[in-house]
């Protein structure tokens, strides 16, 4: 998507482009479910998707309401880890586990961050941007947790 890198949108069409990115991102959750069959694993990937849910309904009721509501605290990206970079992405199996199913998630909500950080930055001094600075600051809390979840299970201490 980097035509989309510079450019900033109206208010609908940038909700439209981001219910289409949820949208996208459920999909692949849901079929990464119905290939494993570690009930651990499809436990980690439907509480994905069911955040996906959440957020692309979020962002339908902003269409009906012309606005995104929330404070100011959700306009600011948490830190990550991130593990993107240490871990191998791949494509998820019958056999796949908890521990690549935490790789696959952390990988897909790590995607939504870039995406939404070439619109925040496309958007830069625009009243839009204030809309991708808190969908970006919603991933990456997504993937937080999803890495915390990693680092509690998978990574040793000290």
């Amino acid at each position: 998507m980097n035509e989309q890198g510079q450019v900033c949108y109206t208010f609908e069409a940038a909700i439209e482009m981001a219910v289409k990115m949820e949208e996208e991102g459920f999909r692949h959750y849901l079929e990464a479910i119905r290939k494993v069959r570690s009930k651990g694993a499809k436990d980690i990937l439907r509480d994905a998707a069911l955040d996906e849910l959440d957020h692309k309904h979020q962002l339908e009721k902003a269409l009906l309401e012309g606005s995104m509501e929330g404070g100011e605290e959700l306009n600011r990206p948490v830190p990550t880890m991130n593990l993107d970079y240490v871990l191998a992405k791949k494509e998820l199996t019958a056999d796949s586990d908890v521990r690549e199913a935490l790789a696959y998630a952390i990988h897909l909500e790590k995607g939504s961050i870039d995406f939404y950080k070439r619109f925040t930055l496309g958007c830069a001094g625009a009243p839009m941007a204030s809309v991708f600075e808190r969908l970006l600051a919603d991933e990456s809390k997504h993937l937080q947790s999803l890495e915390d979840l990693y680092e509690q299970h998978f990574l040793p201490e000290g």
